[in-house]
């Protein structure tokens, strides 16, 4: 058996005592590394000193959570740390893309829980095992991790769903003040001690939303109820109703303001949990009305009234034990709370009932005083138990999801502490031994299963010793002879159990086994078991019938008879039961036993332990007062050797905690071998050829060569993950493959993931590129079908715009064309009567002298063709001055004397007709009246500078001239 683990010594003497001093001094000595050690597993050299340290220089900075390789090691701080568990830090673990790289918590813990359920990775079903002694925060643990599911496992997507999410998260938080209020209680070493184990199961459904959760108990101590030691307290609610209840409630409850209570100790000492509101606000919350409230306070108000019941001793075994005179009204006010008829109470606690012979003949024996008090313990435990096993039934109800609304689960197992106290009796057995188990299952699971399986995957590994409670287990529960089998048989025989008989029988039973003990010095009949965690003497006196639990068949009936309605619930009339209650004495079925039905229940929890992917938690307890900024090493010491923390730790430190089988490795990186080398394969390496296309139930010799592609990207992987700046030579991936699996370190894995990254994000890439250059010709050629189209459209639009405005000119010019030539008729007509007149009136003019023939057909000629006329009127060339003249006599309708009476000036200088002057002879005035003709006005294409009327003349003002 080698004891060097990868340069980790598990024995304090491998290199001599003065070397590993001086580096223990080298190490102890540099304190500010200390604090930045966030895992066990780097400080060298790994001894208990060194964790301890270690550990102390973390608590001191206020820093609780450091990782042990596999485990979580959790630090009670004492105090409250609001900012340690607020809803920011939950999601800034959430949102984080690798929690592990954070600072170590137990968010960390419940987010890589949650992201092993949505990765779907065989075993799919997760579990957290949070152990640690009473005292330790598993509590608040459990409830912290419960308050991080129910924020980052309820993301609904519509507002419905937002709504059942918000009432199931509110009902699974309200669980735990209910279940607290009554399971825990103050002890020695905690202020709120879970007196039961809980496995809280949370449900989640296909897309990994909390649809529920279930809760499962492991033995209720109830003997709490009727008994506590010295400096302890009973269970919470009966100290929240003392203190809580208002005016009207304690008349109602008969609990008067100063009242004392046997079964209520220490009721002076106020703690955070004597909190009554928050607990009937949970109950509400959890379906549980006020008057269902109001019935459970009146019934716990009963039993307390019953524990002040005190019995007399008769002196006489044939006469009953009466009642104390004090005790004559507690008696009277506990019947009246649990409606239960006195007369037949009384009777109850004072005559036993005794059923003998083939006959079954009934007799009637009066008990003694302490079978009085026992009788009356006995009924209280009875109602208490029930009691608590219903309000967990009502929890189920209330929280648990349909079974076809979820998948997955995440299991939270909160279990009792390992107890060591002066008394000890069969609880702190259980108590124990539930622990053993779990230590085993911690064991059998991570330590002993991880070297086993390097030893059979032919690793070259160097074993380390490990401390394994199988042993204790076996002096237990073994098989054929144990603690457990020898006390159940104790129970079945038909006679009185002596305790000294009892210690005696389990010490020649079972003196081969070295976990058993002996303590010669002690006067009271004991045996001592060395747990894993420290030896425990337990007292045999009360063992046999603490274990037997016996509940008379009396006291059932008489509770069956009660008129409260809890108590009808509670205890109802079952003819079956009765009859299985009082069987006939041939035919008589072995009653189970506390520690039978404890063990049962037990293997049933770690059946479903096996079933999941574990984590642990391990709590350890600074010191036993509770105060914070307190670190006793040697309180911590002792927990660190009842864990196996270091042991845990060199095994991580050395070993290979991630394994994964050759086909699904290949399965999720042979993508890598895109990162190999395109270069010849080495002689040894096998040929890629015939192996590119690789099938999920390729045979092993087909995996070979694919194996080898991919550990031969590793130096590219490590190499690209080296920081710049850094040694030139990256220290090489810690990865083996084994016979059906390969091995490899949390820094492998995360350079393969890494890697694996990488070429998803380039074919992602290349992928994309593909995509865009496709949707990129893609809206290319929809653009130019656009453009195309849209070319042709307008083209078309155009031309029919062309050819309506055509039609429409068309129309305009024709229409223009008629009205222009109707105009030149009428204007010819009217021209043509002008000219007739003048030709008509000229031989009659007094003065009018013969004209030559050819000046009269020159005449008619202007005339006719006046504008003309015009025009030639103003040319400066190409007609003769007296042509001129008589157009312009024309024109101006002057009397035909002769041209040459009247002078007349053109301007002959300017372009166009400017002017008309004609001098006047002596005084003349000028009148401008309308043509007579019609349509002298009207022009076709009038114009600013066009002149209408021949009648109007225009002078300058300038000296007029002659010709």
């Amino acid at each position: 058996m080698l004891q060097q683990v990868n340069g980790h010594s598990s024995n304090p003497d491998a290199h001599g005592r003065k070397p590993l001093r001086e580096d223990l001094q080298e190490f102890l000595g540099q304190d500010a590394p200390l604090l930045l050690l966030d895992d066990l597993t780097k400080v060298n050299p790994v001894t208990l000193e060194t964790v301890l340290r270690c550990l102390q220089a973390r608590y001191m900075a206020d820093t609780f959570y450091t990782n042990a390789g596999c485990t979580l090691v959790a630090l009670n701080p004492f105090k409250p740390v609001p900012q340690l568990y607020s809803p920011e830090l939950m999601r800034q673990y959430h949102a984080a893309p690798q929690p592990q790289k954070l600072k170590p918590h137990i968010f960390g813990v419940g987010e890589q829980t949650y992201r092993n359920v949505k990765s779907l990775i065989e075993p799919v079903n997760q579990s957290i095992v949070v152990s640690g002694e009473s005292g330790a925060g598993k509590t608040w643990t459990s409830r912290c991790l419960m308050k991080f599911y129910a924020v980052v496992a309820a993301s609904p997507t519509s507002w419905e769903s937002h709504r059942i999410a918000e009432r199931i998260e509110q009902r699974i938080l309200n669980s735990n003040p209910v279940m607290e209020a009554f399971g825990n209680a103050c002890t020695l070493r905690n202020n709120n001690s879970s007196r039961f184990g809980k496995f809280i199961q949370l449900q989640l459904n296909r897309t990994q939303q909390m649809t529920g959760a279930a809760v499962q108990t492991y033995l209720l101590e109830k003997t709490r109820v009727a008994y506590q030691a010295s400096s302890e307290r009973n269970f919470h609610i009966f100290y929240q109703i003392c203190k809580g209840a208002n005016a009207d409630e304690r008349l109602q409850w008969h609990l008067p303001e100063g009242a004392a209570f046997s079964w209520l100790p220490n009721p002076e000492r106020t703690l955070e949990e004597d909190c009554f509101e928050v607990t009937r606000e949970a109950m509400l919350h959890l379906g549980i009305s006020a008057p269902t409230q109001n019935n459970i306070f009146k019934v716990l108000a009963g039993l307390l009234h019953l524990g002040n019941i005190r019995f007399a001793d008769s002196g006489d075994e044939a006469q009953p034990c009466q009642l104390m005179d004090d005790a004559k009204c507690s008696f009277r006010t506990s019947a009246s709370l649990l409606w239960l008829p006195e007369d037949p109470l009384l009777e109850t606690l004072q005559i036993r009932t005794i059923r003998a012979g083939r006959q079954q003949q009934v007799f009637r024996k009066p008990c003694s005083q302490a079978e009085c008090d026992t009788r009356r313990d006995c009924l209280a435990k009875l109602v208490y138990a029930r009691l608590f096993d219903w309000l967990v039934s009502v929890i189920n109800s209330s929280i648990c999801a349909d079974p076809n609304s979820w998948t997955t689960f995440i299991g939270l197992l909160d279990v009792y502490g390992f107890e060591s106290f002066p008394d000890n009796s069969l609880e702190q057995l259980c108590i124990n031994y539930a622990n053993e188990k779990l230590q085993q299952h911690f064991v059998a699971h991570y330590l002993r299963a991880q070297q086993e399986e390097y030893a059979v995957e032919g690793l070259e590994w160097s074993f380390v010793n490990y401390q394994d409670n199988q042993t204790c287990l076996d002096l237990i529960e073994g098989s054929p002879v144990s603690i457990c089998s020898l006390i159940n048989e104790e129970c079945r025989l038909n006679r009185p159990s002596s305790a000294a008989q009892l210690q005696t029988r389990i010490e020649s039973a079972l003196a081969g086994s070295p976990c058993l003990g002996h303590n010669k010095l002690s006067r009271e009949p004991s045996f001592i078991v060395v747990h894993y965690a420290g030896p425990v003497r337990y007292h045999t006196a009360g063992l046999v019938e603490k274990n037997k639990d016996p509940v008379p068949p009396e006291l059932t009936r008489l509770l069956q008879q009660s008129q409260d309605p809890l108590l009808k619930v509670l205890f109802p009339a079952d003819p079956e039961e009765t009859s299985q209650e009082e069987p006939s004495g041939q035919s008589r079925v072995p009653v189970l036993t506390v520690v039978s039905k404890f063990k049962a229940s037990l293997e049933q929890l770690l059946q479903v332990l096996h079933g999941t992917t574990p984590h642990y938690i391990r709590c350890i307890k600074p010191n036993g007062q509770g105060r914070a900024q307190t670190f006793l090493r040697e309180e911590v010491l002792s927990q660190l050797e009842a864990c196996g923390l270091v042991e845990t730790i060199h095994i991580s430190a050395a070993g290979f905690p991630i394994r994964v089988s050759h086909q699904n490795f290949v399965e999720r990186y042979e993508l890598l071998r895109r990162l190999r080398p395109r270069i010849s394969p080495a002689p040894h390496i096998p040929s890629d050829k015939g192996c590119s296309e690789w099938s999920p139930r390729a045979e092993a010799p087909t995996l070979q060569p694919l194996l080898q592609d991919i550990f031969h990207s590793l130096p590219a992987l490590t190499r690209a993950a080296a920081t710049p700046g850094g040694p030139a030579e990256a220290t090489p991936a810690s990865v083996h493959c084994g016979r059906t699996k390969v091995f490899m370190t949390d820094s492998t894995l995360e350079l393969l993931e890494h890697g694996r990254a990488q070429v998803l994000d380039q074919c992602a890439r290349c992928i994309q590129g593909g995509w865009r250059r496709h949707r990129q010709r893609k809206q290319e050629r929809q653009r130019q079908a656009a453009v195309l189209i849209q070319a042709a459209i307008r083209s078309w639009l155009t031309r029919k715009h062309i050819q309506r405005l055509h039609t429409a000119a068309t129309v305009i010019k024709r229409a223009w064309h008629k009205w222009r030539i109707r105009m030149a008729f009428l204007a010819s007509n009217e021209l043509d009567g002008v000219e007739e007149k003048h030709l008509s009136q000229a031989p009659h003019s007094p003065s009018a002298l013969p004209l030559p023939q050819a000046y009269t057909q020159l005449l008619g000629a202007i005339i006719r063709l006046w504008p003309l006329g015009l025009v030639l009127a103003n040319a400066a060339v190409g007609v003769r001055g007296f042509q001129r003249k008589l157009v312009v006599w024309a024109c101006l309708q002057l009397p035909s004397s002769g041209p040459s009476s009247y002078p007349v000036q053109t301007a002959q200088e300017q372009a166009g007709v400017t002017s008309i002057r004609a001098l006047p002879q002596g005084s003349i005035k000028f009148h401008c009246r309308k043509s007579p003709l019609r349509y002298a006005d009207i022009c076709p294409e009038p114009s600013s500078y066009s002149v209408t009327g021949f009648n109007q003349i225009l002078l300058e003002r300038h000296r007029l001239g002659h010709v």
